[in-house]
Parts: structure tokens; C-alpha cells; sequence
């Protein structure tokens, strides 16, 4: 239902007036609708520069009656030939979220369902060029199925916030209709600073915390997923002596242990003692260990969903909403029956089957449709994906009460991660980065949003080559592999891909120790470097009195690059993951070094 008002509940005295950016419109089938007045209330957050949050009305001032199908609103615009943009929402293609903008460039940037399983994001986009940032998004305690579109034409590049509305709306002369509370920010260098500053006004203003992540979360990994949907108990607790060997402290059980999405007990490959067998296997060699799990999916031939249809997530059609990558259906995050079912499967997997935390797997994970199963109990469809992080706390609070520091980590696989879910996880993930430079921008996103959450660069196997190390540790991620041992499982589809070969063990033996020795993962991650006009990209972590620095480029020939975020005086530079490590000086008074080097050059300054 849309904020509608007669004119005679619109109480203007309490509504202060300022300049509303130009474009503040009503629109009928993207045409502007005459005789519309817009009126705000212009707030300036105490502590937050350069923010103005923005409460909207528009008066029908045209005498008569209007319909309009759209509002857009809390236009910004930046012009040069170079402009970078942060575009964080969620479509099948997996994007990138910050890249440049090419002329000609269009994209919606909806927050609700783009594609089947694909929606939610991180609630504003930014735009910014060597002299200019702004950025726009909504201020609200919970994500609004609103668009913030962002286009290109000639060297102007704009964004705003719009609002479709399904069914037209009328307005009667002097009818009021609000739009979602937004805001304008205005800061400095690429998306670090204004995201940094949008989440301290989400936590100042709302409910959203920044989670701080215990000190296990930050452990390397190994995960069976290796093995694939066939893998075998053996496979897994045959596979832990050379695990321990290698220096990993976590073990990911992966999918493939359960009947099918939604018959969460084990299977008969597993056995019914196979769970438990392998959490007392990996207890007893020293590690903690996590349990994959696809929550909210249901497979139509499960008992769940055959037995127990009130836990259905109903579409305005019908039909139950669909997750194409297990041709499962959705529960409704908010139905009381799907969160009682999800508590006692959290006491299952952690108190009976002995599971340290949690890797909460899919795509699906970020957002769901409007809800409109009677069930659920919704006074509106749309509670269910603005109330979904609801879901999460519910399952994180239970998993800590079960065991205190369990890990629950969601991974929604290639979505940009639903701002809202943030503070109901200790651990994020880079979530099947496409590539190595998505890992990195993937890590400083987080790194502003969250700075004491601990950020999981995945499987070194989805980085670029397999083996890209240093795109993981350098920006101060846990490092986490695949491997299988001594032989693959024989129905992988990869066909032995990730087996244990003699030269990725001899990489093993260099990196592993070089993460556990280091921990840079614990270190504070600093914004020295702007992403995308620094050349080459930088990264920097400050930690025990040492900084950091990574630098990142397919080439690079012995330019000038400025070590910033020193003092002047002495340092020594130490190319600690070179395989013949040297050392050298620099003055901090002149901080320049003209490396030679391909891919990456990563050095500890002390």
C-alpha cells in the first residue's frame, strides 16, 4: 500500500521546507505529471558530514485528479570523462560492484527480485571522480523494493531513487503521497568513505550494528567441497591428517550429507551416525568444523513441503516462488512455522551432530518476493523481504545459544549482500567471486561497512589461475581451499580439478604458514588509496606496528608509487612473500618505491 493522504491529514507545520533537488517528480508512464508540488523535510544527522537525509511529499496542486505509476527522486549528478560508480545490488549476472562508466551506460539497480533467486543489495549507490563524490540511497530500518538508477549520457552521469508502484495511483486534488525516507551524501575519494559513513548512520539511527567477529572466525579453512555432492565420511576424516599437516583450523562439511533441500537428516550414503562420526573425527585431530546449509529451500518432492505447505512462500499468482539452482521452493523467512522448524534444525546440527557454526549457502539468501501465503501472518506481502533479516537474527541468536561463538557465515552465492542481513552474521564471504579483483573490492566494501567482521575470501580455487594467493591475504583475508586427497571422489563433476597435485602442496606449504604467521586478517584495513584513479590498486592493513601495503596490476614496470600513512622517519620494507624475501630502506619523509613486477607486490613496512 502506498503512503497516500488526503490533504486534510497533511500537517505542513510539521513539514520544514527546503530546496529540493532538481527532478523530484511524479511520473505516468515516464512522463512527468503536471501540478505537483514537492515538500521536505531536510534533516542534517548530528556527527555525519555531508549527509542530508530526505523526507518527501508530493502535493497534487493541479485541481484535479492524477494517476501516476512512479516517483523519482534525490537526484545527484557528476560530470567528467572519467567517473567511477559503486553499483552493490544483485542480478544473475554477478557484476561487479564498483567499476567505471562507460557513455551510454544504463542500470537499474532495483533492491527487490531481478532475476529468480537474485535480489537485495547494499541500499545506495555512489558516484565519484578525481574532484567529486556523491552518493544517494534510503534511510530506512529495513530495505524498501525501491530502483536506484544510475545513466550516462555524453560526460554527465546521474543516479537517483525511484519508486514503481504495480497498480497506478490516483491522487485527488490536494492528495499527499510520500516516498521512502532517502538521502544525499557528499564525501571524499571512491566508496569507502561514504559507505563507512552511511552504516555509522544506519547504527546511530536505526537497529543495524556492525558485528565483531570472534577470534576463531578468522582461522583458515578447508572445505570437502571438493568431493562434491558424493562425498563419503571416509573421504573427508581420510582427508584430515594432511589438512592438519598443512596448518588449516576449520573444516566446511559442504552439500551433499542431507535426503534433499528441506529433509535436512542425513542420507543413507551418510549413514546414521555419519555426522556425528565426522565432527568427533575432526574435534579429536584439533579443528573446528562448519556445516553447509541451504535455509529457506524446500524441494517440491520433500516431506517438508508436501506435509507442511503453510511454510510456502505464496506468489500473487499462486505459486510458491522458485530457487532455480536446486529446484527448490522458498519458505517465508517470516512465517512462525518456518522459524520454529529452523530453530529446532540449529539444536539439531550443533547440539545432537556437534557442528561448531554455520555455512549458510545460496543465492536465494539475500531476498525473497512479497509474501502472500495467508500463514505467514502479514498485514502486507512486502514484510517478508523487508523483514527477512529477521529470519537471520533468529537463527544466529539460537546458534549462540546453543554455542556461544558459533560461526554463522551466509554466503549468497554472487549477490551483492543484503545490507540489512550484516548484523546477524560473524563472518562474511566473498561469496563465488567470478574473479580475483572481486575477492579485493569485495574485501574493502566490507572492510568500510563492518571493520571488525571477518571476511572469508573463499576457495582460492574461484580466484583468478586457482592459486591467487595474494589476492587473498594482501587485503587481509582468511584464506580457505578445496583440495582433495589422496584421490578425488569418482563422481566429481570436476574430475579431479582440485586434487592435491605436488606443485599446489608446495604453494600450500609456502602461503599457509605465511597467513598463520601473519593474521593480517586481524589488522585494522586502512582507506589510503582511492579504487579506481590510484595506480596501481593498493590495499593497505595496519597491524602489530607494521603496515601492509598490496599492490595489484598485470604489469607493472618500476613507475613511482607513495607509500602513504607514514611518518618521517626510517622504515624498512620487506617483500615478505617474495620465495627469496629482501629487505630495503625508505625514507618516511619521501615515501616512493619503483617496483618491478607482475600481478602483485605485496611488502611489510616497519
Amino acid at each position: 500500500m502506498k503512503r497516500l493522504f488526503p490533504a486534510a491529514l497533511l500537517l505542513l507545520a510539521a513539514i520544514s521546507c527546503c530546496k529540493a533537488p532538481a527532478g523530484d517528480r511524479l511520473l505516468l508512464d515516464n512522463k512527468e505529471v503536471k501540478g505537483i508540488e514537492v515538500v521536505e523535510n531536510c534533516i542534517a544527522p548530528e556527527g555525519i558530514p555531508g549527509m542530508t537525509v530526505r523526507e518527501i511529499a508530493f502535493v497534487n496542486k493541479s485541481g484535479k485528479a492524477v494517476k501516476v505509476n512512479a516517483a523519482e527522486s534525490s537526484f545527484i549528478s557528476v560530470e567528467g570523462p572519467e567517473v567511477w560508480t559503486f553499483q552493490p545490488s544483485s542480478t544473475a549476472w554477478r557484476k561487479d560492484w564498483a567499476f567505471p562508466v562507460e557513455k551510454g551506460f544504463y542500470q537499474r539497480n532495483y533492491l527487490g527480485m531481478n532475476d529468480p533467486d537474485y535480489g537485495g543489495g547494499i541500499p545506495m549507490v555512489t558516484l565519484w571522480t578525481k574532484d567529486a563524490n556523491l552518493s544517494v540511497g534510503i534511510a530506512e530500518d529495513r530495505l524498501k523494493l525501491v530502483s536506484m538508477p544510475v545513466k550516462r549520457k555524453g560526460n554527465i552521469t546521474t543516479a537517483c531513487i525511484r519508486e514503481d508502484y504495480d497498480t497506478p495511483v490516483e491522487l485527488q486534488p490536494g492528495d499527499t503521497l510520500r516516498v521512502c525516507r532517502q538521502f544525499i551524501l557528499e564525501s571524499t575519494g571512491d566508496f569507502f568513505n561514504p559507505l563507512r559513513t552511511f552504516s555509522q548512520y544506519m547504527a546511530e539511527t536505526f537497529c543495524w550494528k556492525a558485528p565483531v567477529s570472534p577470534e576463531s572466525a578468522y582461522e583458515s579453512v578447508w572445505c570437502a567441497w571438493g568431493y562434491e555432492r558424493q562425498f563419503t565420511v571416509d573421504e573427508v576424516i581420510g582427508t584430515l591428517p594432511k589438512v592438519v599437516e598443512l596448518g588449516f583450523k576449520w573444516v566446511d562439511v559442504d552439500d551433499g550429507y542431507q535426503i534433499c533441500e528441506g529433509d535436512w537428516t542425513a542420507n543413507p550414503r551418510i549413514g546414521p551416525d555419519g555426522m556425528r562420526r565426522m565432527t568427533d573425527a575432526i574435534h579429536a585431530a584439533g579443528m573446528k568444523v562448519k556445516l553447509w546449509w541451504a535455509p529457506l529451500a524446500a524441494d517440491p518432492e520433500s516431506s517438508l513441503a508436501k506435509e507442511h505447505p503453510e511454510m510456502l512462500l505464496v506468489q500473487k499468482d499462486g505459486s510458491h516462488e522458485d530457487i532455480t539452482w536446486w529446484d527448490s521452493w522458498y519458505l517465508s523467512p517470516v512465517n512462525p512455522y518456518t522459524q520454529a522448524y529452523t530453530r529446532d534444525l540449529v539444536d539439531m546440527f550443533i547440539k545432537d551432530w556437534n557442528f561448531d557454526g554455520f555455512k549458510l549457502d545460496g543465492q536465494h539468501l539475500n531476498l525473497c518476493s512479497p509474501d502472500y501465503n495467508p500463514a505467514s501472518g502479514l498485514d502486507r506481502p512486502e514484510e517478508a523481504p523487508e523483514r527477512m533479516p529477521e529470519f537471520f537474527k533468529d537463527l544466529y541468536d539460537r546458534a549462540q545459544a546453543d554455542k556461544p561463538g558459533a560461526i554463522v557465515q551466509i554466503c549468497p552465492c554472487g549477490d551483492a549482500f543484503n545490507f540489512f542481513n550484516v548484523p546477524y552474521v560473524n563472518q562474511v564471504v566473498a561469496s563465488d567471486p567470478t574473479s580475483s579483483a572481486q575477492i579485493r573490492m569485495k574485501r574493502r566494501a566490507f572492510a568500510a561497512m563492518a571493520p571488525e567482521l571477518a571476511f572469508y575470501a573463499d576457495h582460492v580455487e574461484l580466484s583468478d589461475g586457482g592459486l591467487d594467493f595474494p589476492s587473498q591475504i594482501g587485503v587481509g583475508g582468511i584464506i580457505g581451499t578445496k583440495f582433495t586427497w589422496p584421490e578425488p571422489n569418482p563422481h566429481a563433476t570436476e574430475n579431479g580439478g582440485s586434487l592435491l597435485t605436488p606443485e599446489k602442496e608446495a604453494l600450500l606449504r609456502k602461503w599457509v604458514p605465511i597467513y598463520n604467521e601473519k593474521m593480517l586478517s586481524r589488522g585494522e584495513y586502512l582507506n589510503l588509496y582511492d579504487y579506481g584513479f590510484d595506480k596501481p590498486e593498493a590495499h593497505v592493513i595496519s597491524k602489530d606496528g607494521a603496515m601492509y601495503y598490496a599492490f595489484y596490476a598485470e604489469k607493472w614496470d618500476g613507475a613511482p608509487i607513495e607509500l602513504r600513512g607514514l611518518e618521517a622517519r626510517e622504515y624498512t620494507v620487506t617483500e615478505y612473500t617474495a620465495d627469496e624475501p629482501r629487505s630495503y630502506t625508505i625514507d618516511g619523509s619521501n615515501p616512493v618505491i619503483t617496483p618491478v613486477f607482475k600481478g602483485n607486490y605485496l611488502i611489510e613496512v616497519k
